[in-house]
């Protein structure tokens, strides 16, 4: 017969920032971008990473990509795992552009994604129909994440704009504004051409829309994460993480990683601990 041991992990050991909270959680979203995982891949993910995965972006438009039945296994597989799983923002640029957004939204059904990305990172999209688009995925009871901010190199935020547009797509019902940042992490958005943080314009950003905890900063680098965190504290959003990261991610939240291990809590003195 298997015994199981009663000691666990010292919570100080486990988080010691003693701030962690367990999913559903409505603070410190960790988004994963798939950018074409299997399914034996994705479930090895699930069993070593789910508990620290809030969101699982299926990257770009690359859902046609996939045999039917392995994107629904895949859908279903993070669903059962808590998780909010939703096609990238491109993929309904697509749509707009081939005048197909019924059929987008057939197939997010169909398969039955829990959420949706509304984004005019390559397009222009007009307010009207962003409003629309949100308000249909609010309508058809999917998570609405919405995105600011343009792909091509060398794009900057436009704080005037970015304030209005948060500001709007919440009281439309966005459940979280995404700032571009690309899985590059670089000439975009908040990030200059080698990947550091502009951190004057996130100051900028900070100060003028109603809440910080509406934003999904897009981090796909260890130094970009390690300076959001360190900055503006281990409880924001954090999107376009790769798989691998996930649970690096976790361990820099929590304090267990050099690089944030200051931000944790001291029980003791390390002579104290000893006796």
């Amino acid at each position: 017969m298997e015994v199981t041991s009663r000691l666990d992990w010292h919570p100080q050991l486990s988080d010691p920032t003693g701030a962690r909270n367990v999913k559903p959680r409505t603070l410190g979203k960790t988004m994963v971008i798939d950018k074409g995982l299997g399914l034996h891949a994705l479930q090895d993910l699930m069993d070593t990473a789910a508990d620290y995965i809030d969101l699982l972006k299926i990257g770009f438009g690359t859902s046609p990509l996939y045999k039917k039945s392995l994107l629904k296994t895949k859908i279903d597989l993070a669903k059962a795992n808590n998780i909010v799983v939703y096609p990238g923002g491109t993929f309904l640029e697509v749509a707009i552009r081939q005048n197909a957004i019924d059929s987008f939204f057939d197939m997010v059904a169909y398969f039955g994604f829990n959420g949706i990305e509304v984004s005019d990172g390559t397009i222009e999209i007009d307010r009207n129909l962003r409003n629309e688009l949100i308000s249909r995925g609010k309508e058809s009871d999917l998570t609405v994440f919405t995105e600011y901010g343009k792909k091509c190199w060398g794009s900057t935020i436009e704080l005037e704009e970015l304030i209005e547009t948060v500001t709007i797509d919440m009281e439309q019902g966005a459940d979280l504004v995404t700032i571009e940042g690309r899985e590059s992490g670089k000439g975009v958005g908040i990030y200059d051409e080698n990947g550091a943080c502009k951190d004057k314009e996130i100051e900028q950003v900070l100060k003028g829309i109603p809440s910080p905890d509406v934003l999904m900063w897009e981090a796909p680098h260890k130094e970009q994460q390690v300076h959001l965190l360190t900055t503006l504290g281990t409880d924001i959003h954090l999107g376009n993480i790769a798989p691998q990261d996930i649970i690096s991610l976790e361990a820099l939240r929590r304090g267990l990683r050099s690089d944030t291990l200051l931000l944790g809590k001291t029980a003791a003195e390390p002579n104290e601990a000893l006796n």
